[in-house]
């Protein structure tokens, strides 16, 4: 090699030397960045949802006659200082629809229709309100807002798809959560940490199936990372659910807006960490559901039962050896020689004959029985009947647990991946929020107790964001917008309070004087003038207020899917108010199970009976949504939903119109309105209307409506006109399940 070349080739070496030093250098530095924490500033924690929760005075207001609760001194201060006046009061027959369809989903029946307009005062509506509360229903209907949050469905999503077993337990125990009224710091500590409790129960235990709701991949490329994206849909789930923080965007780097660290992010990662799914490779497993205690008692019931019948076997088993040596048995030679052979060296012919002939066999042994083997195996079956009431079996459950050993180790994983373990982490909570960490020391017999000291934390009444959050869920669920109307996220990228002192007034409320009460939150909206506005759009303000950001009326908004259909239901006459159980398969057409490769067994057949139970039982598979409910905005079943989108597209008038449940109901409530109202077709339209709408029809609307029967029915063959009359009845309904008013009511 010439001089010249070999200078070249040392420079270049030198050069590319010198590239990777930098390169590993940058690299370094980036790591040591990463696995830094960031200190949290005064000025981070100025941010108003990090505030201690409020308690201020209701203000003074000019117009005093309009107020009937707080709330509403809150809300008239705001309009009256922007120079905006409320709406009027809503008509008592919309006001009924509006209470029933809010509190339960279903419209009030002409019975209770007609029992509210004999006295139709705010008092009276009070007293309707505190009524419907105690419905079933009432947890029928709010259990579907708590479901979207926590991303309920009844599969596992991916490619298989598969059902998880008994999940549908945990949407039991909401409804039944809610109906009961149970104290939502209570509710929230039983999904969290109900194993954990002194008094863990079947029911608690249940409750923590919150963690199991997400996707599943029973197959995962990287087994390692799909570990750390399981424990992603929890801490995500988590965070925006309980305090509304977008945590999980702090998995592979510091949150780039909240004061929110990876070092936080670990640190709920650790507390989770612990919980392990039942599973036998890919099938998803169940446990009994119950406490350590009852689980123990379970055990002891079922080592006893099984010394039982083995001493029964052993009995039996005797009396058979009895028989078999017995000459005059009646059983051929053959047959005796099959039995006698080991059943894992009998040949083909042997195990037929002992197939042919093991009734035979039993019923000879049984008379074999001398009086003490029969009186043993008598005891033994009385001690086991007994066994079995004293303790009873535990329902099966779908959850995590914690088995009964150490704490895996936590690292803070670089970039995300588990393939890039950095420093160790221990378990804690959100600088922002603590003074300072607490210690988690495993102090509970079977578990670490990490999940209960997240829980207990979440719901300290110091903590500014729990009921700030809740009251502003209920709130949104019953306006349209919540007072914070980015309900799932109270950090720098959300949206500011329209009400922040109403927003303050209700969570130092709700905790303090309602004692985390849900069903006293509701009545004390629904009691405000607020709630009882009218939906009338008035020019002046909407210019001033298009957004209605001062709720100077009542939003106008869509009935949610759940609502529309148990609607329909309900005015047909087809409702099944069954309650609980797996979920039910609504009708699906055909033409969507095309592209599955087991479309013959992928839904069940379709039974009408059981499709007509509430909407909240139906089976939601993630790779196949029924698409009446996802058409007319189902919510995403893969994350925590705190808003469903609100779409409308042709294809929503089309289901609605053309779809075979519509256009069944139709046919449902025409056969209902005949056999009601007889066969005057101005009773059949007046029966539909308030069926259907909860008013009776316009003098307009009922002359409309009988001029369009009776042409429709002049067919001038006399021989099939009541078919006519029928077919058009049936049409008539189907319009009216299709109007405006129906789905968005007034």
């Amino acid at each position: 090699m010439s001089p010249f070349r070999q200078a070249l080739s040392a420079i270049t070496f030198t050069l590319l030397i010198f590239a990777v030093s930098q390169q590993q250098s940058t690299a370094a530095e980036e790591v040591a960045s990463e696995v830094a924490e960031r200190p949290i500033t005064a000025e981070d924690r100025e941010h108003w949802s990090y505030q201690p929760v409020r308690n201020p005075k209701p203000p003074a207001v000019t117009n005093e006659a309009w107020v009937r609760t707080p709330i509403d001194r809150f809300i008239l201060a705001r309009l009256e200082a922007a120079g905006l006046s409320p709406a009027v009061p809503a008509r008592p027959r919309d006001l009924q629809r509006r209470l029933y369809l809010d509190l339960i989903g279903l419209p009030p029946t002409i019975a209770e229709q007609d029992a509210f307009l004999a006295d139709p005062t705010a008092e009276n509506l009070d007293r309707e309100a505190a009524r419907l509360l105690k419905r079933p229903g009432y947890g029928e209907r709010w259990a579907r807002h708590w479901l979207d949050l926590v991303r309920y469905a009844d599969t596992n999503g991916y490619e298989r798809d598969g059902i998880k077993p008994a999940g549908w337990r945990y949407r039991d125990w909401v409804i039944g959560s809610l109906n009961k009224d149970k104290p939502y710091d209570r509710f929230v500590l039983e999904q969290l940490a109900g194993d954990e409790l002194d008094d863990a129960s079947t029911e608690t235990i249940l409750a923590t199936g919150f963690y199991r709701l997400g996707p599943w991949d029973d197959e995962p490329a990287e087994p390692a990372q799909d570990l750390h994206d399981q424990r992603d849909d929890m801490i995500r789930t988590i965070s925006q659910v309980f305090v509304g923080l977008t945590l999980g965007c702090a998995r592979c780097h510091d949150h780039k807006f909240d004061a929110l660290s990876m070092h936080d992010y670990y640190r709920l990662s650790a507390i989770l960490a612990p919980l392990e799914r039942p599973r036998g490779g890919r099938t998803e497993l169940t446990r009994p559901a119950g406490s350590l205690a009852q689980r123990l008692a379970l055990d002891e019931r079922n080592r006893r039962v099984s010394q039982f019948e083995a001493e029964a076997a052993s009995v039996r088993a005797s009396a058979e050896k009895r028989v078999l040596a017995d000459e005059n048995s009646g059983l051929a030679g053959d047959v005796v020689t099959a039995f006698r052979t080991p059943a894992d060296k009998r040949n083909a012919e042997q195990k037929q004959l002992v197939e042919q002939n093991q009734k035979q066999l039993d019923e000879k042994a049984t008379q074999a029985l001398t009086d003490a083997e029969r009186k043993t195996i008598a005891d033994g079956q009385e001690a086991i009947a007994r066994l079995r009431v004293s303790v009873p079996d535990l329902p099966d459950g779908y959850f995590l647990f914690e088995p009964d050993r150490a704490a895996p180790t936590t690292n803070l994983l670089l970039r995300g991946r588990a393939a890039t373990p950095g420093p160790t982490i221990a378990p804690g909570l959100p600088a922002i929020l603590v003074s300072q960490q607490p210690t988690f020391e495993k102090t509970l017999e079977k578990t670490t107790g990490r999940r209960l000291a997240l829980a207990n934390w979440i719901l300290d009444p110091a903590n500014p964001l729990t009921a700030r959050v809740i009251v502003n869920r209920v709130w949104q669920y019953h306006f349209g917008e919540g007072l914070v109307r980015t309900p799932s996220d109270f950090g720098l990228l959300g949206l500011e309070p329209t009400h922040p002192e109403l927003l303050d007034w209700l969570a130092h409320w709700f905790v303090h004087e309602a004692d985390w009460s849900l069903k006293k939150l509701h009545t004390l909206i629904i009691r405000s003038q607020t709630y009882r506005m009218s939906k009338a759009l008035r020019p002046a303000e909407a210019e001033r207020d298009p957004l209605n950001l001062l709720l100077w009326r009542f939003p106008y908004r869509r009935l949610q899917v759940e609502a529309l259909r148990d609607s329909m239901l309900a005015a047909s006459g087809q409702l099944n108010r069954k309650m609980y159980g797996p979920g039910t398969y609504l009708h699906i057409p055909s033409q969507a199970l095309e592209g599955h490769a087991d479309r013959a067994s992928i839904w069940k057949p379709f039974d009408e009976k059981e499709a007509s139970r509430r909407t909240v039982y139906a089976l939601v598979k993630r790779s196949l949504l029924v698409p009446m409910l996802e058409v007319l905005d189902l919510c995403d079943t893969t994350r925590s939903t705190e808003v469903r989108n609100i779409t409308s597209v042709p294809t929503q008038a089309l289901t609605l119109f053309n779809g075979d449940f519509v256009n069944r109901q139709a046919a449902h409530l025409a056969d209902r309105a005949v056999r009601e109202a007889g066969s005057d077709p101005g009773k059949q339209i007046t029966q539909i209307w308030r069926l259907a709408l909860c008013r009776p029809p316009e003098a307009e609307e009922l002359s409309a409506m009988k001029n369009w029967l009776a042409d429709e029915a002049d067919s001038g063959d006399d021989s099939k006109r009541d078919e006519a009359e029928r077919l058009a009845l049936i049409q008539l309904c189907r319009v009216v399940l299709n109007l405006n008013e129906f789905a968005y009511p007034n």
